[in-house]
């Protein structure tokens, strides 16, 4: 008997793990709430939200669903996976103390500091006055963040005076982000490239998976403003086998035993979203769950059984010693509607997803997308991502970017320089 999961999220993320899941033996049936127009060649939809946590755990209950994996973050940050826990259900995905860690950025840092885990220095404000009086005493640039939840755009680079003064208004006095920007941090900038290192934690054993690298600005040569994120590439040259160690021995496994130390059992993804600095790598955010759209290019680089080590994880066992990947290089470009972020575009009617798939090794994820009177149109926001691997990263790059130009929908943006930077760099 197989088991039946249950997958909870509508985006590209969410598509890229029930792709995967797919290919287990180990899968009976699975279903998606609420899904998107791509999930459904996959999964079954179910129309519950992610955030409706009682009608999940009431779903999950009533189909005998034998493991739930979470995909975005608010979800655990409310308290999902307690209440499924509660139930008798297992889950892929920390607690709520756990995803505290994504969820309060002065948590995070607070862990890190006791921890001794590497991270600029950060000061926490709930007031205009103090926050304006630390940038005037410490100069730019600086880095302010909301502190809670902001859906990936509360937080500012902030060069100048008059942008730090910007953003703390927006943050303190318009109050832009609601409760999660009531406190803020102002951090220290610092400078280098920037990695995602995920990991899978099972109750203080840590997988480290493949490095992925993503690109949060709008526009080509990391210009305008902050995305979701436009594209990304797996694995990621400038992380070799010594600095991926550094990370996990002096970053992941610090963080995950300073949460054991506190009475946290984490059983999910801890992503460290880290910068190579001169000093060594440092931590920039902690993240409760899969990227996105990092997930999209390391999901079709996994030789193993994804859907083993998320039910290993759920349960709390041993995790094997390694993952298996595929060699080569995989990269990944977002497509967005017209006037995404500040707003974007829904109901364009999109051709050519099948086409695109028809190219050797190219794959198509569904982020925002629906059927509308049989016709697959945008729902709004970032809607497909579209994935290729190759041999190296020129070769996946000029599959994926094929790709995008056989997909059609009015108003299309996408950066054209998505995995640029590692052509010519080493992939294992």
């Amino acid at each position: 008997m197989g088991l039946r999961v249950l997958v909870v999220g509508g985006g590209g993320r969410e598509h890229a793990l029930l792709w995967g899941i797919a290919r287990s033996p180990l899968l009976d049936t699975m279903y998606c709430a609420p899904g998107n127009a791509g999930t459904t060649r996959l999964a079954i939809s179910i129309p519950v939200a992610a955030d409706d946590i009682v009608g999940l755990r009431r779903f999950a209950v009533s189909e005998r669903i034998d493991l739930t994996v979470v995909g975005p973050e608010a979800p655990l940050v409310a308290g999902l996976a307690d209440e499924f826990r509660a139930a008798g259900l297992a889950v892929f995905g920390p607690g709520a103390k756990g995803a505290h860690i994504e969820g309060s950025k002065a948590f995070a840092k607070e862990v890190m500091r006791a921890a001794g885990v590497p991270t600029g220095t950060a000061a926490e404000f709930t007031m205009f006055s103090p926050a304006m009086a630390f940038v005037e005493d410490h100069g730019t640039p600086l880095v302010i963040k909301a502190d809670g939840l902001a859906a990936g755009k509360g937080v500012f680079v902030a060069g100048s005076r008059r942008e730090a003064e910007d953003a703390l208004r927006s943050c303190l006095i318009e109050g832009r982000f609601g409760d999660a920007g009531r406190s803020v941090l102002v951090e220290e900038y610092l400078e280098g490239e920037e990695a995602s290192l995920l990991a899978l934690v099972s109750d203080g054993r840590v997988l480290p998976l493949a490095p992925a690298q993503d690109y949060k600005r709008a526009l080509d040569g990391d210009a305008g403003p902050n995305t979701g994120g436009m594209g990304s590439y797996s694995p990621v040259p400038t992380v070799d086998a010594d600095t991926a160690s550094a990370i996990v021995d002096q970053i992941v496994r610090p963080t995950v035993d300073e949460l054991e130390r506190r009475g946290i059992s984490y059983r999910g993804v801890l992503y460290a979203g880290v910068i190579l600095t001169s000093q060594g790598p440092k931590v920039l955010e902690f993240n409760c769950r899969f990227g996105d759209p990092e997930t999209q290019v390391m999901i079709p680089r996994m030789r193993s059984d994804l859907l083993r080590l998320l039910w290993a994880t759920a349960q709390g066992e041993e995790l094997p010693a390694s993952v298996d990947w595929e060699p080569g290089a995989c990269v990944g470009v977002v497509m967005a509607s017209r006037g995404y972020p500040a707003g974007s575009s829904k109901g364009d009617t999109i051709t050519g997803i099948v086409e695109a798939e028809a190219l050797d090794g190219v794959t198509v994820f569904h982020a925002g997308t629906a059927e509308r009177d049989g016709v697959l149109v945008t729902a709004g926001g970032r809607v497909l991502v579209v994935t290729a691997l190759g041999a190296d990263f020129a070769q996946a790059r000029e599959k994926a970017y094929k790709g995008v130009g056989r997909i059609d929908f009015s108003g299309a943006q996408w950066r054209t320089d998505i995995g640029a930077r590692a052509v010519g760099g080493r992939t294992s």
